[in-house]
């Protein structure tokens, strides 16, 4: 059979991940949810596992909107009245008043004049990065930035791109001058934040050099970040890089879902950015949009994030940061400090990582193993990411978890 000559070579290439411990294995699945109670966060039930409780130390949600009951009845009110999908694409009739409602509303947070949404923040990042890429752009990009801006490059055939140095903004400069002359436009992209590491980029410095050299192209340098960890979970108000840092870029990419606990992507720019990304991103054009009911459950979450009881949760979350990055470091754990909810352990070392992780598992913490090629050679790592709905309790816990593991 012609495919069983395919399948030798395939099972070589799995044989080789699992070889070199770079294969992710067998997903967990999530049987159920135990809500918060008393002064711990909520549990969760795996397949397998029986009534073995676990506590997520490696979600995206950031703020905890997933669980809450208001932005639940906002996305069940939603779907009762509009079903449970959109029906077609935007421009046929899959545009709801929440899609442009949401819209209406990301752009204001943002401070800009117009947003865009996309079935998912890593099909943004693509879609907007490959419309906005001509055979006279040159693209630059941050060594660290996300697997969408790599596959995204890689699709968009500019003139020519340049890499520089993790956050070195004295590389990002060298790169940006010898790019002059290479194409009309400069298209400089960044992770807001660094999702492996939990830092963030130098977007005040960054953009200041690509002011600097913006009349030296043509078309100019348009600056671009993907906030994805960023939004909602990063900032005074939850505004993200742009607002910890006090800067401002062209264009911000971020997602629905992390912070805001539901599902999506989005982007924001001038209204006529966003007009020419209607009319020529393929992801949006050819691709459903989110459900009526997730964008409804977007809204009310954006609604609550935009408030005084969102500057609460954020504090909170910050707090909650704050109190696991310390104990990691009295423990002896080495970590990368900073104010983002992503607490890197670092390991630097495969196999150590898969101890971890699984005597972690073994004692109800759930937390994500990174090895090569997700991260670099020696910087193995345990990630693992706060939000919102963990306690002092359930902090606590971990770090007595930790504590045995350095015991043991």
């Amino acid at each position: 059979m012609p495919l069983q000559r395919l399948l030798n070579t395939i099972n070589k290439q799995l044989d080789d991940l699992h070889t070199s411990g770079r294969a992710k294995g067998k997903e967990k699945t999530i049987t159920g949810i135990k809500r918060a109670a008393g002064k711990f966060g909520p549990r969760y039930y795996l397949e397998g596992w029986g009534d073995k409780e676990f506590i997520k130390m490696n979600s995206n949600s950031y703020l905890g909107m997933s669980l809450r009951k208001d932005v639940i009845a906002a996305e069940e009110k939603a779907a009762r009245e509009f079903g449970v999908g959109p029906g077609a694409v935007r421009f046929i009739s899959g545009t709801h008043k929440q899609h442009v409602e949401l819209e209406k509303r990301l752009a204001a947070f943002h401070d800009r004049e117009a947003a865009m949404l996309f079935s998912s923040a890593y099909v943004t990042s693509m879609g907007v990065i490959a419309p906005l890429t001509t055979s006279e752009t040159v693209l630059i990009s941050d060594e660290l930035n996300h697997n969408c801006i790599i596959n995204a490059m890689r699709l968009s055939r500019p003139a020519d791109k340049a890499i520089y140095k993790h956050n070195d903004m004295a590389d990002f400069e060298v790169k940006l001058k010898k790019s002059i002359g290479k194409g009309k436009r400069a298209f400089v992209v960044t992770d807001g934040i660094f999702s492996m590491r939990g830092d963030h980029a130098p977007l005040k410095e960054l953009v200041e050099i690509a002011n600097r050299y913006d009349d030296r192209f043509e078309e100019g340098v348009i600056t671009l970040i993907d906030d994805s960890h960023g939004v909602g979970a990063f900032g005074q108000t939850g505004r993200g890089t742009e607002e910890y840092t006090d800067a401002r870029v062209d264009i911000i990419v971020g997602t629905l879902g992390k912070a805001f606990g539901v599902n999506g992507g989005y982007v924001v720019s001038n209204g006529k950015i966003i007009d020419f990304l209607r009319e020529t991103a393929p992801m949006y054009i050819y691709s459903n949009p989110i459900t009526v009911s997730e964008a409804a459950a977007a809204l009310k979450a954006l609604e609550i994030l935009d408030s005084p009881a969102g500057l609460e949760i954020i504090a909170h979350l910050r707090a909650m940061t704050k109190k696991f990055e310390n104990g990691l470091i009295e423990l002896g754990y080495e970590t990368i400090p900073g104010e983002h909810p992503v607490v890197p352990l670092m390991v630097r070392d495969t196999a150590q990582t898969a101890d971890l992780v699984k005597y972690l598992t073994e004692n109800g913490v759930l937390g994500t193993g990174l090895n090569f090629p997700v991260v670099p050679k020696g910087d193995e790592e345990i990630r693992f990411q706060v939000c919102a709905d963990h306690t002092a309790a359930d902090i606590d816990y971990v770090l007595e978890v930790l504590k045995k593991y350095r015991q043991k």
